[in-house]
């Protein structure tokens, strides 16, 4: 039985994505002085994409979803260099990447306490 429908799985798997967002982004920051070093970004967007092309015409076919798939993926950025040592790491990208990164987790923490509240005062008979 689900209250909510699929919402506090989306959720929770946005909640993965920020995490995994964050801790690149830690990593990214924690290496700026290594060389050699290149920053990597995690990719949602192409991720979410392929699996809307991927979109069943037929109620008989087999479904496409994956339950198990991560919706996001970790890239390194080979490209670029902005240090001497080929080291790509942007620290003014990165910090603002974080700032991002923060306020969206912390809005999809909100979002999922307004639910739990929600169920909260419906089992309390609405008081």
């Amino acid at each position: 039985m689900s209250f909510f429908g699929d919402t506090i799985q989306n959720l929770e798997r946005s909640l993965d994505y920020a995490s995994a967002k964050n801790k690149v982004i830690s990593q990214n920051i924690a290496n700026i002085d290594t060389p050699g070093y290149k920053a990597k970004s995690v990719e949602f967007k192409n991720v979410l994409e392929s699996t809307l092309d991927a979109k069943r015409t037929n109620p008989k076919h087999i479904p496409f979803q994956n339950d198990n798939l991560v919706p996001y993926r970790i890239k390194e950025q080979q490209t670029t260099a902005y240090n001497h040592n080929g080291n790509n790491v942007d620290i003014d990208k990165e910090m603002t990447e974080l700032a991002k990164n923060q306020i969206y987790y912390q809005a999809l923490v909100d979002r999922i306490n307004g639910k739990f509240n929600s169920l909260e005062t419906v089992l309390k008979g609405g008081r």
